[in-house]
């Protein structure tokens, strides 16, 4: 099947003018002083909506003026930008953000007045959905849409009333779509900057992507006209935004992959120029085997599966929210793990400013509590994959074992004994009713991230002209994960105390702790691979 995406030779020239603008626009000294006073650049992030750099075309449709791009060149781009500076780039999702619902949820000719708009006038977008009672519920909304009615009884009109929280771009967008509660149920209106009654609320200090303009919008009586109604009907609202889950946690995702790269690659050249009694750090064990070979693996790991839900999604299979829960859940832990490492890499120059380790730091650490926190992850992965795996009577994660069990080379048959022992341990928790103690369904939603993402590794390192370093990095995330998955979930359902000790006694075997055990040979020798690889220094034994 035909992937929709970009050609090659596009995506190439849209990254290479991310690159020469924000070199030009937003040099590192720059987005430093910015961090320091916090200040959002909004004549920058207007540049980069203009009609020299247009990097918002790139999610926007071709027949209404963009290039329509799939999901694999909005991860190369989110991935990219995450790279240069994680605020800047929050400013581009939360333009993508509040397009969705326009996107997927208008009218062709509620399209047609909107989106050209926003190709052509560059036009600043916020979504509107978080509240301050409300959170990642966004059923529990309070703010509410009145109809205004004629003398006929036709609705002409809707009064908006209530308080967003969050905002990204809250202070700055022209154009907003707003969930409110209309009397059919929750449903998006596109409000335009300067409509009486809207006005930014409070702006937020913030930990980090200080460069990312975050503000309450407020709502106080704000009329709209009805055709601002996205789509023909009220109470459309949560479904629309469900089905834009899977792409949107999925640029979160490529956010986190593309801090966590940055992070690793200062702590990696600050290990081939620092000595320290008498070789350098890229030299040492005690350096590397902590401080950047294990995120180099998870890194790795959260590539290959947000490759793989790309694929997904530019092949037509868009109703991949689970798979996207996964990425955001898996990459986004990744990249904090990262950047914490890469202030410990650094020693004292990593926690002081000029380094940019700490700034990275604290902007990744956002990126497991927006757009849904990783608890919210957890849930929806560890409901909705339990649902599949009972459902299919295991088939669903040992096809997946079946699929890799070849992939010697690559970690398959350590990769292929997790996945089996998942199928087994998540039928069982369901009969003995485990998964209730919501403990054990989030260590079940990690275990069931930490399989699929060492499948997709091992399906990547497995194709024609994989490298050795790829290779190494799949064997060693297979071996972790198949001596992790049956720790984690044993541990999880002993001390639920819901399973009898027969049933435990016969998941311990299942489990294969010794094999697990036995996939750890070899390590140390892939370890070094992996850093010999990344530094281009050889590991001192």
């Amino acid at each position: 099947m035909e992937l929709k995406r970009l050609s090659a030779g596009d995506l190439d020239l849209i990254l290479k003018t991310l690159k020469e603008f924000t070199d030009r626009e937003a040099p590192l000294d720059k987005r430093l002083k910015w961090d320091e006073t916090d200040t959002c650049p909004e004549p920058v992030v207007r540049a980069m909506l203009g009609p020299d750099v247009g990097l918002h075309l790139v999610f926007l449709p071709a027949d209404h003026g963009g290039m329509g791009g799939g999901a694999y060149d909005v991860y190369r781009l989110s991935a990219e930008f995450a790279k240069i500076d994680l605020g800047l780039a929050t400013a581009m999702l939360a333009v993508a953000l509040g397009t969705d619902p326009i996107r997927v949820g208008c009218t062709e000719t509620q399209k047609a007045a909107w989106l050209p708009r926003i190709a052509d006038e560059g036009l600043v977008v916020a979504y509107g959905v978080t509240e301050p009672e409300a959170g990642s519920n966004v059923q529990s909304l309070k703010t509410e849409a009145a109809r205004i009615t004629d003398a006929d009884g036709r609705t002409t009109h809707y009064r908006l009333n209530g308080v967003k929280q969050f905002i990204s771009n809250g202070s700055i967008a022209d154009l907003y779509t707003i969930l409110a509660k209309a009397p059919d149920g929750p449903t998006f209106f596109v409000v335009e900057r300067g409509t009486p009654g809207l006005s930014p609320g409070r702006h937020e200090i913030k930990h980090g992507i200080r460069l990312s303009n975050t503000a309450q919008v407020v709502l106080q009586d704000v009329v709209v006209p009805a055709a601002n109604l996205v789509g023909e009907r009220e109470g459309e609202g949560l479904k629309q935004a469900n089905e834009v889950f899977g792409f949107t946690r999925l640029m979160v995702a490529a956010f986190g992959l593309g801090a966590g790269q940055a992070a690793l690659q200062k702590a990696v050249a600050y290990s081939t120029q620092r000595r320290q009694f008498g070789t350098f750090l890229a030299q040492k064990q005690g350096f590397t085997h902590k401080l950047l070979v294990p995120d180099s693996v998870r890194l790795a790991a959260a590539q290959a599966y947000i490759e793989h839900v790309a694929d997904l999604l530019d092949s037509g299979n868009t109703d991949r929210q689970v798979e996207g829960s996964i990425a955001k859940l898996f990459a986004t832990e990744a990249a904090n793990a990262a950047a914490d490492h890469a202030v410990q890499a650094l020693g004292g120059y990593g926690y002081c400013v000029d380094f940019e380790v700490e700034k990275i730091r604290r902007d990744a650490r956002i990126l497991t509590i927006y757009e849904g926190t990783s608890e919210i992850q957890q849930s929806i992965i560890g409901l909705f994959r339990m649902r599949e795996t009972v459902r299919s009577k295991g088939a669903f994660y040992c096809g997946m074992a079946d699929e890799i069990e070849a992939f010697a080379d690559a970690g398959g048959p350590a990769a292929a004994r997790a996945a089996r022992f998942l199928a087994e341990a998540t039928q069982a928790a369901f009969r003995a009713k485990a998964i209730r103690q919501q403990h054990v369904s989030f260590e079940f939603a990690t275990a069931m991230a930490e399989v699929e993402t060492a499948v997709a590794l091992a399906r990547a390192a497995a194709r024609a002209g994989a490298s050795r370093l790829l290779k190494a990095q799949s064997r060693l995330w297979a071996a972790w994960v198949s001596l992790g998955v049956p720790v984690r979930l044993l541990a999880a359902l002993n001390a639920a105390g819901s399973l009898g000790p027969d049933e435990l006694a016969r998941l311990r075997q299942a489990g294969d702790l010794d094999a697990g055990l036995a996939a750890q040979s070899g390590g140390v020798a892939d370890m070094n691979l992996v850093a010999e690889e990344l530094t281009g220094f050889r590991v001192a034994e």
